[in-house]
């Protein structure tokens, strides 16, 4: 095998082989987490505990991902003062959640998100706080990870994914916690394929991921598809991109780190806003990540606290005719302006038609299957989910 694809390869593989041994889920963290062993194993064993802090819980063992047909786990760390405030906080979500807080359901090590997120907000470092969204890795990680196949080892799936944390994961985030939705302080972040498809998740989709930190990237996986990409979607001049690694991972993984860096400024993401930080010392490993991630953190989010927090406000329209059977007439109130951003999914959140429009203005949906649709308007900070029927 390549070695400039062992680390990832090995990890991926290992984690998919593992994936049925890991420690069980619970739904809270305060109890020990026991390993899947017959009964008599566990004699005069102490099981190990969980390492994550009393700030991170799960949300649910089986979250569905509908445009995946699966379920996963989802972690969530709160700020230490979120319970004591009204406030409203930026949010980031990880990849490999299994990786991100405990070390007893990592892989080979966690990250200590949770320890260097408290530890900065006992030391006054942090004005924000940070809502962390951590996601589970699955039994196919490679697919997941990557929007573009690879001959060797798969792929293809990293749109659906993608379109679950835009459509389905960050709604629910963003109507249950007190959060600021926007860009500048929605993050995305990851190492290996994690920093793959974090990297690929901020450029496919500006407006939701302002912010992305990229960890020992496995761009290996699909360079010149990632290459192409960028440079037909230009990234947004105001996105911000962490990258590091270890300057000995791979051959390629800095040369190939530092080629996206110059594409990104080529395309209009000014030097501010790009930070390229290969380390002499640094090593394909959750040590490693969880020793970068405050510097990255830190400089990914320092804006935040010069924006003001506001909430997400209900858009009140109206469309009709319901069923539809050829086109849908959009009503907007006259407080939302000239034009809104629909947006259409079907039952599966995968977008089936996008279009600005304005108030009066009919959708051609005559292409559309029959069945039941979500409609997404969004103007400004104000948001309207509603369904209709197409005949």
């Amino acid at each position: 095998m390549d070695k400039n694809l062992t680390p990832d390869t090995q990890q991926a593989e290992a984690i998919n082989a593992t994936a049925d041994s890991l420690p069980a889920p619970a739904d809270t963290l305060s109890s020990a987490v026991v390993m899947d062993q017959p009964a008599e194993a566990l004699t005069n064993k102490v099981a190990p505990l969980s390492t994550a802090s009393a700030n991170v819980h799960i949300i649910a063992t089986d979250f569905a991902m509908p445009q995946l047909d699966s379920t996963r786990r989802i972690w969530l760390y709160l700020p230490p003062d979120y319970a004591s405030t009204t406030r409203r906080y930026p949010v980031l979500y990880l990849q490999d959640g299994q990786n991100v807080f405990d070390a007893t359901t990592s892989f080979a090590g966690e990250w200590g998100v949770d320890k260097s997120l408290n530890q900065l907000a006992a030391s006054g470092q942090d004005p924000t706080g940070c809502i962390v969204v951590a996601v589970d890795n699955g039994p196919n990680r490679f697919g997941e990870y990557s929007p573009w196949n690879n001959a060797a080892f798969g792929g293809g799936q990293g749109d659906l994914y993608v379109d679950f944390l835009v459509q389905t994961l960050k709604p629910y985030i963003d109507t249950t916690y007190r959060t600021m939705p926007g860009p500048a302080t929605t993050g995305i972040g990851g190492s290996s394929m994690g920093g793959l498809i974090a990297a690929y998740a901020a450029l496919r989709e500006p407006t939701v991921f302002g912010r992305a930190c990229v960890f020992s990237p496995a761009f290996w996986f699909a360079t010149t598809h990632l290459f192409d990409h960028v440079r037909q979607n230009p990234a947004a001049p105001d996105s911000r991109f962490y990258f590091a690694s270890g300057t000995t991972e791979s051959d390629d993984m800095v040369p190939q780190m530092a080629a996206l860096r110059h594409v990104l400024l080529r395309a209009g993401v000014p030097e501010a806003n790009l930070v390229f930080s290969p380390r002499p010392d640094g090593q394909h490993a959750e040590w490693f990540w969880q020793r970068e991630f405050p510097a990255a953190y830190s400089w990914l989010y320092a804006s935040a606290a010069t924006i003001t927090a506001r909430p997400v406000e209900h858009l009140a329209v109206t469309m009709y005719p319901a069923p539809a059977a050829a086109e849908l007439l959009v009503a907007l109130p006259a407080s939302v302006g000239p034009t809104a951003q629909l947006k259409i999914s079907n039952q599966k959140g995968r977008t089936v038609l996008r279009a600005r429009v304005r108030d009066g203005q009919t959708v051609d949906v005559s292409r559309l299957a029959a069945g039941v649709y979500r409609a997404t308007l969004t103007a400004g900070s104000t948001v309207s989910n509603d369904q209709f029927t197409k005949e």
